[in-house]
């Protein structure tokens, strides 16, 4: 039996996802690099302290802000709370459902993706976020080999921006190849995180800006939000194949691209091909 292997859209073998959190007034500025550079980020958001300080967008602030964009928003917690610390599955279910409710009024879209207030959660957390429909949820954990999540619910970035090694991740993950030798290899995910007010706080653009820049414009990158990435990884998973893995059927609505014996294959959404054949 052959198997095939996940291609992100075009076969890219690469993809870069960010993640920034709490919804500050510098969200604007960090979006303006990214578009500059065509990076996608998510923005975790706690819908009830949106316009409690200066610091914080308002909620007209973050519809305009983050409506119409290439970028998403995410659950970060109604008003922050660690959910670990949290005694009640009730409460855990309150500080998810609630904020998951208000961001899917304020921004007319389905809101089903979230990062860890603090970055800290428990089993109880982990099992009561799948009561509340939300379907990747990211840590603060390292994962710095540019692996894809083995856990949707406890995903690791590859580090926040903060990292001495920042930039020179970037340029390993950069040079990655698949060698003749191992063209079944899955592919690599950059994964970035943190706080836009740490850039004003520390006086630091510049950070982002570089790695925006060294990481942007690339043929060879699939520039992803999280849910965007979630939803493909998934497509992928949810392929249905022939006893012999020659067969493959896609009853997902987006199209995925696959190694087959080194051969790149296109199944589209709703299309059954052999994957031997040319």
């Amino acid at each position: 039996m052959e198997y095939s292997y996940l291609r992100f859209p075009g076969f890219k073998i690469k993809a870069v996802t960010l993640s920034y959190d709490d919804a500050t007034i510098y969200d604007e500025k960090l979006i303006g690099i990214l578009n500059k550079y065509g990076l996608k980020c998510t923005f975790n958001i706690n819908s009830g302290i949106l316009g409690t300080s200066e610091r914080f967008l308002n909620k007209d602030q973050a519809v305009k802000l983050y409506k119409d964009t290439p970028h998403e928003v995410a659950v970060h917690g109604a008003v922050h709370h660690a959910l670990d610390t949290l005694p009640t599955t009730a409460q855990i279910c309150w500080e998810i459902i609630s904020d998951r409710h208000e961001l899917e009024k304020m921004f007319g879209r389905i809101v089903n993706g979230m990062a860890y207030a603090s970055g800290t959660y428990d089993t109880q957390a982990v099992e009561t976020l799948k009561y509340c429909g939300i379907k990747y949820a990211r840590t603060i954990e390292n994962d710095t080999n540019f692996a894809l999540p083995a856990d949707w619910l406890r995903m690791p970035a590859t580090c926040h921006h903060t990292n001495p090694e920042l930039m020179t991740l970037a340029q390993k993950f950069l040079e990655l190849k698949l060698q003749p030798r191992f063209v079944c290899r899955q592919p690599y995910l950059f994964y970035l995180w943190g706080h836009s007010y740490e850039f004003n706080d520390n006086n630091n653009w510049h950070v982002i800006e570089d790695f925006c820049k060294l990481m942007g414009g690339r043929d060879d990158v699939f520039y992803c939000t999280n849910g965007e990435l979630f939803e493909y990884v998934t497509a992928f998973n949810n392929l249905v194949y022939s006893v012999d893995g020659k067969w493959v059927h896609n009853p997902s609505a987006i199209d995925v691209y696959l190694d087959y014996l080194g051969k790149e294959r296109l199944v589209k959404s709703n299309q059954t091909i052999n994957l031997g054949e040319e």
